[in-house]
This record gives C-alpha cells, sequence and structure tokens, in this order.
C-alpha cells in the first residue's frame, strides 16, 4: 500500500486491541498485531500490544504502552477525515465512532454548503468528519 502523508501511531493504556478491532469494524481493512511475548518484551503483560497496524482504506498504528511509556492523551488536536470517503460512508464513520463515544460538535451542513463534525471516540481520539456539499452531486 502507498500512503501518502504522516500516519497515526497511538500508544495506549492497555486498549490497543480493543481499539484496532473496533476501528476495523468502523473503517474496514485488515488489522496485524504482535504482542510483547512476540517481541520478547518484558515491560507489560505478553498478550499486550507491541505493534499493531490497521491497513486498508485508512492506515493507522497502535501499541499498548510499556510499564515506563506516557500513553496517548490529547487536546488541541483532530484526525482529520474530511473527504476521506464518499458522504454516506463517511455520516457511518461519525456515528459508529460517536458510539460509546462523544459528539463534540455534530455532523452538520455550514454556512458555505459543506459538512462536518466532530466526534471523541472511547479511545479518546478526536476525528473532524466531513465533506464538500459538491460530493452530494
Amino acid at each position: 500500500m502507498n500512503v501518502s502523508g504522516p500516519s497515526p501511531y497511538f500508544l495506549l493504556d492497555g486498549t490497543a486491541r480493543a481499539a484496532l478491532d473496533r476501528w476495523q469494524r468502523v473503517f474496514g481493512g485488515e488489522v496485524r498485531i504482535a504482542t510483547f511475548a512476540d517481541f520478547s518484551r518484558d515491560d507489560g503483560p505478553a498478550d499486550a500490544v507491541a505493534h499493531g497496524q490497521l491497513t486498508g482504506g485508512l492506515q493507522l498504528f497502535a501499541a499498548d504502552a510499556g510499564t515506563d511509556d506516557t500513553a496517548f492523551t490529547s487536546t488541541g488536536l483532530m484526525f482529520s477525515l474530511l473527504g476521506a470517503a464518499e458522504p454516506d460512508v463517511l455520516r457511518g464513520w461519525f456515528d459508529e465512532l460517536a458510539t460509546d463515544g462523544t459528539v463534540v460538535e455534530p455532523l452538520q451542513e455550514r454556512p458555505w454548503g459543506d459538512w462536518d463534525g466532530t466526534v471523541r471516540d472511547v479511545f479518546g481520539v478526536t476525528w473532524l468528519i466531513g465533506f464538500e456539499a459538491s460530493a452530494l452531486a
């Protein structure tokens, strides 16, 4: 797969497997996971995720924080999915991410005609989702 631009890599507090599974259900694609045991790491549980990857239309990475790592938290940062798919797909992503998460700002039509909204998923990741009005034609 040829990906342009950076892909997020989340270091989570013991929830990497659940996050990758959830994001796979939302975005599709394939998940690959290597555990701490696979990498001979002893700074966390053997079944913790040392490296996980979601590939497909969206690519991202996640791992569980080791004992000396700081887990992901974020303020003032959104992961943009503006125009990343057709409007119906983006609406579905928004709704799925909102399940057990928090709608920061509903997906709505803006005064200039385009649509966007912000949702923070159950893992604390804030997603900006939207599309241009021209995508509805």
